[in-house]
C-alpha cells in the first residue's frame, strides 16, 4: 500500500507526459532559487532555514560566498550530506544571526510546522539584506491532500504517514498549517517589509496515487478544481 518515492516519481513522469511542460514543485522551487545564484554567486550569502539533512542549497552551495543551514533537529544536522555548508542549530522563530547578513533565504517544507509564523517571518526579514530574497516551498492548506491529513488525529499522523508513504518516524514532524495559504503568507510577508515577486501554485496528483485507479481518480479530481486548490505553494519575496 505504501507509496514509495520511486513509485511516486514513476507516476510523476506519466503525468508529465499527459501535461506537457509540467514541473514538480521541487523543480519550480529550485529554478526560483537559481535566479539568485548566477553570475554573482561568489558574492551571495545564502541561508537555508530548516535545512534538514540536505535541501536545495545542498545542490547549489558551490560557488556562493557563504552557504549556511539552520535546523532545530540535531540528528538531521549531524547527518547532513554537504560538508561545504556551515551548519548550526536553531529555529526559524529565533535565528542565531546578525541583522542583514544574507542575500538569500531558502525555506522548504518548513512553514507547515511553524507555531509562531509571524515571529518566523520577522526573523527572516531581519537577517535578509535590503534587496535580498526569501524563496519558499510549502503545502497548500486548501489542497485535498492537506485537508485529508488534517482530519487524522495528531496522535496517529506519524503512523499514517509512515504507513502510506513509507517514511520513518524520524522523518515526520508535527504540522500546524498556520501559514499555508497564499493570502496568509502574503499578509505576514508584507507586515515585515517583504514584497511579493512571484507566487506559483503547483499541481501534483501523485500524492494519493497508491495504484493506477487512484492515479486516474486524482487526475479527474484535478481537472475539476481551481488553481488555488493545487497541492503546493512556491514563492519568492524581496526585502524592500
Amino acid at each position: 500500500m505504501a507509496l514509495s518515492l520511486a513509485r511516486q516519481n514513476e507516476y510523476r513522469e506519466r503525468y508529465r507526459q499527459i501535461r506537457s511542460g509540467w514541473c514538480t514543485s521541487g523543480e519550480v522551487y529550485e529554478a526560483m532559487v537559481r535566479r539568485y545564484i548566477g553570475s554573482d554567486a561568489d558574492r551571495v550569502c545564502a541561508l537555508d532555514v530548516g535545512c534538514g539533512a540536505g535541501g536545495v542549497m545542498e545542490l547549489l552551495s558551490e560557488g556562493v560566498q557563504l552557504s549556511v543551514g539552520v535546523d532545530p533537529d540535531l540528528v538531521s544536522l549531524y547527518g547532513h550530506r554537504n560538508e561545504a555548508i556551515c551548519l548550526t542549530a536553531g529555529r526559524a522563530e529565533q535565528l542565531p544571526f546578525a541583522e542583514e547578513e544574507f542575500d538569500l533565504v531558502t525555506c522548504s517544507w518548513v512553514f507547515e510546522h511553524l507555531y509562531d509564523p509571524a515571529r518566523a517571518f520577522a526573523e527572516i526579514a531581519r537577517v535578509l539584506k535590503t534587496g535580498g530574497h526569501l524563496v519558499f516551498l510549502t503545502p497548500n492548506a486548501q489542497s485535498l491532500v492537506v485537508k485529508l491529513n488534517r482530519l487524522a488525529p495528531r496522535a496517529v499522523q506519524h503512523w499514517l504517514v509512515g504507513f502510506l508513504y513509507g517514511r520513518g518516524e524520524r522523518d515526520t514532524f508535527p504540522t500546524t498549517y498556520a501559514v499555508n495559504s497564499v493570502g496568509r503568507v502574503d499578509a505576514l510577508a508584507r507586515a515585515v517589509g517583504l514584497r511579493q515577486v512571484q507566487v506559483q501554485l503547483v499541481s501534483d496528483p501523485t500524492y494519493l496515487a497508491f495504484n493506477d485507479l487512484l492515479f486516474r481518480v486524482s487526475l479527474f479530481y484535478e481537472s475539476l478544481i481551481s488553481e488555488d486548490r493545487f497541492v503546493h505553494i512556491v514563492g519568492d519575496y524581496a526585502k524592500e
